[in-house]
């Protein structure tokens, strides 16, 4: 890497993440992704200030030679914008060789979701009194309830939980904080643990919400294994993560008639056409339920 290229790198990553605030998963991922074109740029004896249409291109078409994703080569091309808009916008470069080009076409997946049985018999399978099943209860059901990402859950501070009024407090992406209702189920569950679970486990000094039982604050990889634990317990034979209930949460409030922009807004998606994506998937499910049991379905 140039070190025209490197000190260019160091001040955008500085600007995403003080002035737009975007977590540190987030912008490790814009790093990687310029790191990667930068390498590229000088095996090629391209220099930053050369590069253009032709060169990030060239780049998109070798990321395609060696297999990559449409969806890899698409993200590659949103990194490079971003970085070239800032450069631009701080006249550094002339101008945006990004500007025209447009990224591969990208089929949308439709998210996979638990049904309202399979989600019930993950919720009841933490069953029993002991310290690990009332935490683990509490997290599923809150999990659920709310439709959090699993950062979300994990990171949450005892702060952000109001039981009285029946809500959490969440910093989701981009540092961006929202409020979610969680229900009676999730506010018992929470309950019964932070009032006989946490204050054994956590450290004096702790403001983690969830703990371990060694006073350690709850990790992504932790909780992924729990619910992958209950999963089978519960019978559940599909592939499950825990970003499976939330797109759970989403796909049952909509099913059940909750309005969109609400959903929108509990989901903490910025844009509207991230959350329709949920109206596909209950779109799909009436298409079936007609075909299937309709006289002229």
């Amino acid at each position: 890497m140039s070190a025209a290229f490197d000190g260019a790198l160091d001040d955008y990553i500085q600007h995403l993440r003080v002035e737009r605030g975007l977590s540190k998963h987030t912008v490790d991922a814009y790093a990687s992704d310029l790191v990667r074109f930068a390498t590229w740029l000088a095996s090629e004896q391209v220099s930053l200030e050369r590069a253009d249409e032709a060169s990030v291109a060239g780049y998109l078409v070798a990321l395609s030679r060696r297999g990559s994703s449409a969806r890899t080569q698409a993200r590659a091309l949103s990194s490079i914008r971003g970085f070239f808009r800032f450069l631009v916008q701080d006249k550094r470069h002339r101008r945006d060789p990004t500007e025209l080009l447009e990224g591969p076409r990208l089929i949308r997946k439709l998210p996979n979701v638990l049904s309202r049985d399979e989600v019930l018999r993950l919720l009841q399978a933490p069953a029993g009194a002991k310290p690990n099943r009332i935490r683990d209860r509490a997290m599923l059901h809150t999990m659920y309830a709310a439709g959090l990402r699993v950062s979300e859950l994990v990171d949450l501070d005892l702060g952000d939980v109001s039981l009285d009024d029946g809500f959490v407090v969440v910093l989701g992406k981009g540092n961006k904080r929202r409020i979610v209702p969680i229900g009676a189920y999730a506010r018992v569950a929470m309950t019964e643990y932070l009032t006989e679970v946490r204050p054994r486990w956590a450290r004096p000094a702790s403001r983690a919400c969830f703990v371990t039982s060694r006073g350690k604050a709850m990790t992504r990889q932790a909780f992924w294994k729990i619910v992958k634990k209950y999963a089978r317990a519960a019978g559940i034979t599909k592939p499950i993560s825990p970003h499976k209930l939330r797109h759970s949460f989403a796909t049952h409030l909509l099913a059940g008639g909750a309005d969109l922009r609400a959903v929108q807004t509990m989901l903490g998606h910025v844009d509207l056409a991230t959350t329709q994506i949920y109206t596909h998937v209950t779109g799909e499910h009436l298409r079936e339920m007609h075909e299937r049991f309709h006289p002229r379905g």
